[in-house]
């Protein structure tokens, strides 16, 4: 592990920008003075933001609405002070609304992200291209990316399933995936990634190969036998997705037997980790 991460600021020529995770939302949430502080010469950012939000609100803006007040601590005096925050949308929305030239370089990056969706709609395979070349950056080889893209297969076949089974929201998604996980790993997802230190990295990206094998074995599972006895609403697909998980369950169990130790590794990919802050 080399430096840890105090704060999200490599984007802002290395000003503080303050944060703060919310583990719920998985989202973080930055001070917006920070962040005009950054972006304009004003000497009193508050009197700025102050002033912007006025001209916001007028012109009939809903970032105002997005605006959450946190207890943030000061770097003047080390106390906390309730402090207004938007999440990383919101972040970018104000970063367009703010008239300075330090928010030209997000604006134009803003509009190539735009730009690459666009190009993506048209030709979808320049997205998986950029997936790969992301992926190879990182270090994994191409026979992990092949796996991986293969995976993503597997799990829309499986949502594709689950929807068919009158599974239509996302949070109903959330719901079976972590009965699956529960049952073969004991942990929800979201525990999952708090035990290997990760926030809103992928955890199939930050799995050892055994981790992911019993991801594969539990989600195809649960795809074959939704399709076989063709579960209906959500708290009879809960049950089909509990035995998903259990038939990686049992194989863990058998592989820990003959290894001596258990499979379920607190290790990440990251290069770096993450400061647990106290609220």
């Amino acid at each position: 592990m080399n430096n840890k991460l105090k704060n999200i600021s490599n984007l802002f020529e290395g000003k503080e920008i303050r944060s703060i995770w919310d583990k719920e939302k998985e989202d973080y949430y930055f001070s917006v003075v920070d962040v005009i502080a950054a972006l304009t010469d004003s000497k009193i950012p508050r009197r700025y933001w102050t002033d912007l939000k006025r001209k916001l609100i007028n012109e009939g803006s809903k970032l105002y609405e997005k605006i959450v007040q946190l207890k943030i601590k000061s770097s003047k005096d080390g106390k906390s002070y309730l402090t207004d925050t938007l999440d990383t949308e919101g972040i970018f929305r104000l970063i367009e609304s703010v008239p300075s030239p330090k928010a030209e370089p997000f604006k134009l990056w803003l509009a190539k992200l735009g730009r690459q969706e666009i190009d993506n709609a048209f030709d979808p395979s320049k997205g998986i291209d950029k997936m790969i070349d992301y992926y190879l950056k990182k270090g994994y080889d191409l026979s992990w990316i092949e796996a991986r893209i293969k995976a993503i297969i597997n799990r829309k076949k499986l949502t594709d399933v689950w929807n068919k089974s009158d599974i239509k929201e996302e949070k109903e998604y959330a719901i079976l995936t972590n009965e699956i996980y529960k049952e073969w790993s004991g942990m929800t997802a979201k525990e999952y990634k708090e035990f290997k230190n990760i926030r809103k990295e992928s955890l199939r990206d930050n799995m050892s190969d055994i981790e992911v094998a019993l991801t594969d074995l539990s989600e195809i599972t649960t795809r074959e036998l939704t399709k076989e006895h063709k579960p209906k609403g959500l708290e009879q697909n809960k049950k089909i997705a509990k035995l998903g998980g259990e038939a990686a369950k049992v194989a863990r169990n058998n592989i820990e037997k003959n290894l001596g130790k258990t499979i379920i590794s607190n290790e990440n990919n990251l290069n770096y980790e993450y400061i647990k802050k106290l609220k």
